[in-house]
């Protein structure tokens, strides 16, 4: 799941959650709502967790001079 996928899904969820009052039989909106928002919210921690993973680290240092 991409960091754009994560977003769509937290944005999705708050409407489901805040904005909408229709009322469905059998199926909680609200609560497909914070479902929503919750995998959401993990995607995004674990895109950006393997984003900053995949950079180097390593700085290449200038040689030391001879004596």
């Amino acid at each position: 799941m991409t960091i754009g996928t994560s977003l769509f899904l937290i944005a999705l969820g708050a409407i489901l959650k805040f904005a909408v009052t229709a009322r469905v039989s059998g199926v909680d909106i609200h609560t497909v709502g914070v479902i929503l928002m919750i995998v959401g919210g993990v995607g995004l921690c674990i895109g950006l967790w393997l984003l900053l993973r995949a950079r180097p680290t390593d700085v290449p240092r200038p040689p030391t001079p001879l004596p």
